[in-house]
């Protein structure tokens, strides 16, 4: 799709601090991957995100607590205004994101919103597997977290450039 740009993958690998379980994967941030000039980007970023397999979708913002899925790996697509987010659990590390960003987040890794325009509507999908969950940072969650995570599959695709795209390169077992 011709929302979709060329940009330069950056890749993040967060420890396990024995409360968020984080993953041997990187969390994989695309900045600016998607043309903020292309008319309805909620829209658009759900079509791209479903394209490649991603099509387990909603609309809405990012929780503000840490959290993480055990079950499935998330990818979010900001489709309005802005926000910083700690990724990784309380010992991880901080962005700032805005429309047209993508973050890949694998199955255990934290995330949190500390702040946020307004206006902040985001485009989160799933790709093919089983159910997310929702975990929080306490040590019974990690320990059942420990046996989940490694078995959630691996994404047929990445959800923003297809079966060539950086994730399938990046995540391998």
């Amino acid at each position: 799709m011709n929302a979709v740009q060329d940009v330069e993958v950056t890749t993040h690998y967060l420890k396990d601090d024995g409360i968020v379980p984080n993953s041997a994967y990187p969390l994989l941030v695309y900045p600016g991957a998607m043309d903020v000039t292309c008319g309805d980007l909620a829209t658009t970023i759900e079509q791209v995100f479903a394209a490649n397999t991603w099509d387990r979708s909603w609309r809405n913002g990012i929780y503000s607590f840490h959290h993480y899925h055990s079950m499935a790996h998330e990818v979010l697509g900001i489709a309005k205004g802005q926000a910083k987010v700690h990724m990784g659990g309380p010992n991880g590390v901080t962005f700032s994101i805005q429309a047209g960003d993508v973050m890949i987040i694998p199955a255990g890794v934290g995330h949190k919103n500390l702040g946020a325009s307004a206006d902040l509507l985001v485009i989160g999908a799933y790709p093919p597997g089983p159910s997310w969950d929702l975990c929080r940072e306490n040590k019974s969650e990690h320990r059942q977290a420990l046996v989940n995570i490694p078995t959630v599959p691996n994404p047929p695709a990445d959800p923003v450039y297809g079966v060539d795209g950086p994730l399938m390169d990046l995540w391998v077992r």
